[in-house]
């Protein structure tokens, strides 16, 4: 039986993961990405690989699933990465309430434990210890340096899969086998796109219909820290135990949601969690926000960036706070709590979209579960 060809559109994580999954079920793949390499959201994120925010369930095992394939992939390209985990922070008691409930409702289904204030500091030198009351540890997480990460997968899946890349390709038309780049054409026996909030250039009524709209972020980078400063696992304090819906499952959540919004309003009306990560040579990526929409300001907002600064210094403490960079990045949502989106605008087209902010965490689980179904 003659071999199957399969065109990926967009080289961002996704479309790497689509095309490793192709690959290895013998696949001939070949990516077209706009640029000349991923500059989207996929390199614009704490480079997180994050199971604990993950609910119960199917996407915790997908959470899983792409932990183990980017341990894959990251030791076959050379990359490098850090299974440090987290540290979810609690400074008053609503906080710690949820921590430990979290703890005993998943004390049989992963592996994280509530440390105490002598153990927290064994395990990072970065946490502020004022007011520290307890902290939940989550060994599933794990970090990669996403803008590199990106940038070298493409080489790792080319010399281990022969999959085939077309950068500065920007594909304008679709119609199964067919692909188009202008004047150029191009087929395959299948199609996956693959291309983030860029895939309502090319299906803009698909994009319409069914309930997406986007999200931008704020994100920033501190220096390289001092004398070789390691925080150890990415710290995250009380507002994200309300962003993740994987803390659900505790009871005393409502009650912290309440007392945030008496006490952090403006964090809630942007949307901002406040979490930091450590990459290879010891910067800081720190963040973020979320507002939502179908067009945004272009220009960042200072405010978002302080109240961000300002939350973290509460309950961290770093050797240098050097802004080195700042960012924004755009991603689609899906407005009906979807944790993903799979259509088939046409037999042969495959539209994989719509896991919002959790591209580092997911896409190669997904992946594997999507071209093992079509």
């Amino acid at each position: 039986m003659p071999r199957k060809n399969a065109i990926v559109i967009g080289a961002g994580i996704l479309g790497l993961a689509t095309a490793r999954s192709l690959a290895v079920r013998g696949y001939k793949v070949t990516i077209f990405e706009r640029n000349e390499k991923a500059v989207g959201a996929s390199v614009r994120n704490f480079g997180m690989v994050w199971p604990v925010g993950q609910p119960n369930g199917p996407l915790y095992e997908r959470a899983l699933r792409t932990r183990s394939i980017w341990k894959e992939v990251c030791t076959g390209a050379g990359l490098w990465f850090d299974e440090a985990g987290s540290l979810h922070l609690a400074y008053n008691k609503p906080e710690a309430d949820v921590l430990e409930e979290f703890a005993t409702v998943n004390q049989r289904i992963r592996p994280v434990s509530i440390l105490n204030k002598e153990q927290i500091m064994q395990k990072t030198g970065a946490a502020n210890p004022h007011n520290l009351l307890c902290a939940l540890y989550c060994e599933d997480d794990m970090i990669v340096e996403a803008r590199v990460a990106i940038e070298k997968i493409p080489a790792y899946l080319t010399e281990k899969y022969g999959v085939e890349f077309k950068f500065s390709t920007a594909i304008n038309f679709i119609d199964h086998p067919h692909v188009r780049s202008g004047e150029q054409s191009w087929q395959a026996d299948e199609i996956y796109v693959c291309s983030g909030a860029d895939f309502e250039t090319l299906y803009p009524e698909v994009f319409a219909a069914n309930n997406f709209t986007k999200c931008k972020l704020q994100m920033m980078r501190l220096a390289a820290q001092d004398n070789n400063f390691r925080i150890g696992p990415a710290l995250c304090g009380g507002l994200s135990l309300t962003h993740y819906k994987s803390f659900e499952v505790a009871a005393s959540l409502p009650a912290l949601k309440k007392q945030f919004a008496q006490t952090h309003a403006e964090y809630l009306k942007w949307g901002i969690h406040v979490m930091v990560s450590q990459n290879e040579t010891g910067e800081l990526t720190i963040g973020d926000s979320h507002e939502y929409g179908s067009v945004f300001d272009p220009f960042d907002r200072q405010c978002i960036n302080q109240l961000i600064t300002d939350y973290l210094k509460q309950f961290a403490v770093f050797k240098t706070w050097q802004m080195i960079q700042s960012w924004h990045g755009i991603y689609p949502k899906m407005t009906n709590a979807a944790t993903e989106f799979i259509h088939q605008p046409q037999q042969g087209v495959t539209i994989i979209n719509g896991i919002g902010g959790a591209g580092m965490t997911l896409s190669f689980g997904l992946a594997e579960e999507v071209t093992t179904n079509n």
